[in-house]
C-alpha cells in the first residue's frame, strides 16, 4: 500500500471520488505551507512555490493497482502530472504535483 495525499476531485464528493472509493481512506490532513494550487478549468494542479500554503486534502492508502490507475487518470505518462513525495505537516505521502506551466490560471487557496 502506498498512502496518498488527493486535493482536488479525487477528495470524497468530488466528482472523480469513484478512481479512489474503493481504497482505504485514512483522514484529512494539510501539506507544509510549501505548495499553491491552481484552477485549471475544472480541476486543480498543485505547484511548489516559495510563497506556499498549507493545502487541505485527505490521505488514502492505495493499493498498487489502484496507484496505476491514478497515474493513468493524472495523465503521468503525458506529463501533465508527476507522483512524488509530498510533505505534509504531520510527514509524507505520495501525491501529484502539475508539471505545466499555471500562468494566467486562478489561484485557489488552500482548498479546492
Amino acid at each position: 500500500m502506498t498512502r496518498v495525499f488527493v486535493y482536488g476531485t479525487l477528495k470524497r464528493g468530488g466528482e472523480n471520488h469513484h478512481w479512489i472509493d474503493s481504497q482505504r481512506f485514512v483522514g484529512v490532513t494539510r501539506t507544509k505551507p510549501v505548495y499553491r494550487m491552481f484552477d485549471l478549468g475544472g480541476y486543480p494542479g498543485m505547484v511548489k512555490a516559495e510563497n506556499g500554503l498549507a493545502i487541505e486534502g485527505e490521505l488514502w492508502d492505495v493499493d498498487p493497482p489502484g496507484l496505476a490507475k491514478l497515474d493513468v487518470l493524472e495523465d503521468v505518462a503525458g506529463g501533465e502530472y508527476e507522483r512524488v513525495p509530498i510533505e505534509l505537516e504531520s510527514g509524507e505521502a505520495e501525491g501529484y504535483l502539475y508539471l505545466r506551466s499555471v500562468a494566467g490560471c486562478r489561484d485557489c487557496g488552500s482548498s479546492w
